[in-house]
């Protein structure tokens, strides 16, 4: 027989483990965010870099 102590503790059970879950992947997709973060940022320096060395220099005169 089941008694209402067993579903109880059951029930605990499973709310830790999604406790724990839910602290692992909210650990992850922080860690994740700041990755991509760092890559498009660093991304972005480069690109300006490259492209301040290759772009042209125009003069414009007034006649």
């Amino acid at each position: 027989m089941v008694e209402r102590a067993d579903i109880e503790a059951k029930a605990r059970e499973i709310e830790q483990t999604l406790l724990e879950t839910r602290e692992s992947v909210k650990d992850k997709s922080v860690m994740l965010a700041v990755a991509v973060v760092a890559v498009v940022a660093v991304a972005f320096l480069v690109g300006r870099r490259k492209g301040a060395k290759r772009s042209a220099l125009v003069k414009v005169y007034r006649v």
